[in-house]
């Protein structure tokens, strides 16, 4: 059983660091086009489809293993595994963030396609897909560091390891909210200056 869930966690691994990966590379792309002023007109929507779908099979890999895992272990340490405030913390953490991706997927990316542009999208659009943004990319990497922090388990509370976290998420809505006023500012001065 050991080396069955070595293989388990090898591919929970994996499929985190694909996810996170393509999270962390598309925003720091969008910030830096943002802040350069190359943000494009429209979105290439075959990339953000090809996007969207590596990450939600990277969130079902991520799900079926960690639930084997769960089991794995329960099975061995019995109910009271689940009394582990690092483990409640990584379980609440990936069930908000599929629910944050069901609203990407049903609400901003096609909000996102059919304005063409974060920076063309009406502004309550712009400001689910800011909020929904920031949720993601703090959840994914809030998650990883749960996942590779062995010695946080049992050591800290469910509130001492969630602290930081809405404090993330308020911060990262806050900063891309004035990026994204900052560029759709600049945006809308150069257009009129070489209008």
């Amino acid at each position: 059983m050991e080396f069955i869930r070595l293989g388990i966690v090898y591919i929970h691994l994996i499929a985190c660091c694909v996810a996170v990966g393509l999270v962390v590379t598309s925003d720091l792309q969008m910030l830096r086009r943002l802040i350069r002023g190359t943000y494009p007109a429209t979105h290439d929507s075959a990339q953000l489809d090809s996007l969207q779908s590596t990450i939600v099979n990277a969130l079902v890999a991520l799900w079926l293993t960690g639930i084997a895992m769960i089991w794995i272990d329960a099975s061995h340490k019995g109910i009271g595994y689940f009394d582990n405030p690092k483990l409640q913390a990584k379980i609440g953490i990936v069930a908000l963030l599929t629910l944050n991706g069901v609203l990407l997927h049903r609400a901003v990316m096609p909000a996102l396609k059919k304005a063409g542009s974060l920076l063309h999208m009406a502004l309550h659009e712009r400001r689910l897909a800011l909020f929904s943004g920031a949720v993601s990319a703090v959840s994914w990497c809030y998650a990883a560091m749960l996942g590779v922090g062995r010695q946080l388990s049992w050591k800290y509370s469910l509130l001492q390891l969630l602290g930081a976290y809405p404090v993330l998420i308020a911060l990262g809505y806050l900063v891309m909210g004035a990026l994204t006023n900052w560029a759709a500012s600049r945006n809308s001065l150069e257009r009129r200056l070489y209008a």
